[in-house]
């Protein structure tokens, strides 16, 4: 919702002139630690960029040359005043950024010289502060504006005196002041169209009437009331944002409107019509004493029933995040049939239904993580209910099961969060004695469904064929230290479309008989958090992308993988938090230089040689050398251990033969038929 304030276009570089580009019809003198404009630049310069400079003083002289001129920057500069001649030969000016400078030291001056500027369509004056008073005074005569941003200055007050000539604005920035108060200041902007009033100090908004006001951003104020005035007009409003507020009401909305984005995360709000304790406030009423100039006007509202009244019929988008929801109105949801984005996440909500007469046919996500949830509720029977849901989070909740076939209906569902519920996956084993099998999830048969978190729901091991006719690309298992005690048998149904599984956290250890040879679509493997003392051979033969080893207990890798299929496709490979030997880290050379193999955390590997820990890509020579002599160590050891061996053999042969000597020569003799002596 913020003003945006464009640069000139981009296309071949023409050579410097004086240190600054120039592109087409755009002089680019930024960052030139110039004082001054300078005055050698072309003359059909259209677009003058010099932000990022010193220039303090903008004197009549200094844009005589450029009478083209459409857009001048001066952001970032020490401008404390701008002579009143300075735009008399720049009546062509649209476009003005004068943002984070001085102009609060001579404004007055300056806003003589903006007076002149009668085509001017966009005016920056952010980050200068000025007060109220002053900018009142600079944009006083500039009735052709319809872009104005005055974010980051000091303003406290608005009045109607300040924008009274604005009559074409479109467009008004006022964030990141300190207002307080508005008291009818944008009465005379007939034609204002977005309002950006955040991260102020406003108290509330009542009888708020801007019918021709498309987007309104309150947000990151101290708003406890909206209310707007009651009216059969049509409001032509289509974005609200009163999100990080202290709401603690809905919204008392126009009757009329064009809605279709209501933002109120985090606030205090909730629906007092149903108390969780079981109490109503459905015949309490609330009075509203307003205050206007001499006159005193009290107004008696019930809230709950003001809801119905308003009209949230185009409503798409609805977020009510971070609030104190406990529960939703009767037909609440009924009154927006073309909602696509519902999101009560981090609420209060126990118990939610989803009920025939709510309409959600529209719906593609709803969120609601992060409750107290232990009921998911759906009527019985209930076709479509969901039909165009895409993406359904229900993660940390106190869940058990969802409603049986909550997905025969969803034709479309690509995403679903079930994480941090204590829940588990149907096909559940028989157990004997147990009349009725214990509650679980039945995803079998889902054809859309892509993207499954299964994060820390305490699974047991798991069996049988639980994603059967469910072609899930991406599978998150972590944080189930005992999902993996009877292999990976149960995800042959996803080895030809799973390609990116995280395993971080399951207990996986070097004495599991886990084989990943039968996944050969992978792509993205996360193995960090487990037990692991040795590589798993069955990785070498997948054509991995990413690896995630982190965390494990792994002292080397294998050399040979750098030439295995893995180590020819890897591209991201994560090896921190191991215990490597320093003394043994040929595997470590061997993948710097596997070309395109980025070790993503290579700054955080480390390596221990006796009670040092060092980093494997710097060791010290002393370490090298003693690594050295640990390997001749061995040999010698080797050798000393053979040598007694072979020297006893020796000894052994030497008395064998000269005891058995005689024996011998007589056999050659009878054998040969030689006389000899002896």
């Amino acid at each position: 919702l913020a003003v945006g304030w464009g640069s000139g276009a981009v296309a071949a570089w023409a050579p410097p002139l004086g240190g600054c580009k120039f592109v087409e019809s755009t002089m680019d003198c930024s960052g030139r630690w110039l004082s001054s404009i300078p005055g050698n630049l072309r003359g059909d310069t259209e677009e003058l960029l010099l932000n990022d400079n010193t220039i303090q003083v903008l004197g009549n002289a200094s844009l005589l040359p450029y009478i083209q001129l459409c857009h001048l920057s001066l952001t970032r500069n020490r401008l404390e005043l701008i002579e009143p001649g300075a735009f008399l030969s720049s009546q062509g000016l649209q476009e003005l950024s004068l943002a984070d400078n001085l102009l609060f030291t001579n404004y007055s001056l300056t806003a003589t010289a903006l007076s002149s500027l009668q085509a001017l369509r966009t005016l920056n004056l952010a980050g200068n502060r000025l007060t109220e008073d002053m900018v009142s005074v600079l944009v006083c005569n500039l009735s052709s504006l319809e872009s104005l941003s005055v974010a980051r200055n000091v303003i406290m007050r608005l009045d109607s005196s300040i924008f009274t000539n604005l009559t074409q604005l479109l467009e008004l920035n006022l964030e990141k002041n300190y207002i307080f108060e508005i008291d009818k200041a944008f009465e005379g902007l007939q034609r204002l169209q977005r309002l950006n009033i955040a991260y102020n100090y406003l108290p509330c908004l009542v009888g708020f009437g801007l019918t021709q006001l498309r987007v309104l951003n309150v947000s990151n104020n101290i708003i406890e009331w909206f209310l707007a005035l009651e009216s059969d007009d049509l409001f032509e409003l289509e974005v609200l944002d009163l999100s990080h507020n202290r709401l603690l009401f809905f919204p008392v909305l126009p009757r009329h409107n064009k809605l279709h984005s209501l933002l109120l995360q985090d606030n205090r709000m909730s629906f007092y019509q149903h108390l969780p304790n079981g109490t109503s406030l459905a015949n309490v009423t609330v009075q509203f004493l307003i205050i206007d100039g001499n006159s005193t006007n009290i107004t008696t509202v019930r809230l709950w029933d003001e809801l119905c009244y308003s009209n949230l019929s185009s409503l798409r988008l609805l977020d009510m995040s971070q609030n104190q929801v406990w529960g939703l109105p009767e037909g609440f949801l009924a009154q927006m049939p073309f909602l696509t984005h519902l999101k009560l996440n981090q609420n209060c909500l126990e118990t939610f239904h989803l009920l025939e007469e709510d309409s959600l046919a529209m719906l593609a996500e709803l969120d609601l993580s992060q409750n107290r949830l232990v009921e998911l509720g759906a009527e019985v029977g209930v076709g479509d209910i969901l039909p165009n849901l895409k993406l359904f989070n229900v993660s940390t909740n106190s869940l058990r099961a969802l409603p049986p076939g909550l997905f025969t209906h969803t034709r479309q569902i690509t995403t679903v969060d079930l994480s941090h519920n204590q829940v588990n996956l149907c096909p559940q084993p028989d157990v004997a004695g147990e009349v009725e099998s214990p509650p679980c999830v039945d995803i079998r048969g889902v054809e859309t469904l892509t993207h499954l978190s299964l994060a820390g729901c305490g699974l047991q091991s798991l069996s049988g064929r639980p994603f059967q006719g469910t072609p899930l690309v991406h599978l998150d298992l972590s944080d189930n230290c005992q999902a993996l005690s009877g292999g990976l048998g149960w995800l042959q149904d996803l080895a030809l479309t799973l390609q990116v599984l995280s395993l971080r956290n399951t207990s996986l250890s070097s004495s599991a008989s886990v084989d990943f040879s039968a996944l050969s679509s992978l792509m993205r493997l996360d193995l960090s958090g487990n037990s692991l003392t040795a590589f798993p051979a069955s990785l070498g033969a997948l054509e991995l992308h990413s690896l995630d080893l982190r965390d494990n207990c792994l002292a080397a890798l294998p050399p040979a993988m750098a030439g295995a299929p893995l180590g020819r496709s890897l591209r991201e490979l994560y090896l921190s938090r191991n215990p490597y030997n320093c003394c043994t880290l040929g595997w470590w050379d061997a993948l710097q230089r596997i070309e395109g193999l980025r070790v993503a955390d290579g700054m955080e590997v480390t390596c221990s040689h006796g009670a040092q820990v060092l980093s494997p890509s710097a060791l010290p020579q002393p370490v090298l050398q003693s690594c050295r002599w640990q390997e001749a160590d061995l040999a010698l050891l080797y050798l000393v251990l053979a040598l007694p061996t072979c020297l006893t053999l020796l000894v052994a042969f030497v008395v064998v033969f000269l005891m058995l000597k005689e024996r011998l020569l007589k056999m050659l003799k009878n054998r040969c038929g030689v006389s000899s002596p002896y």
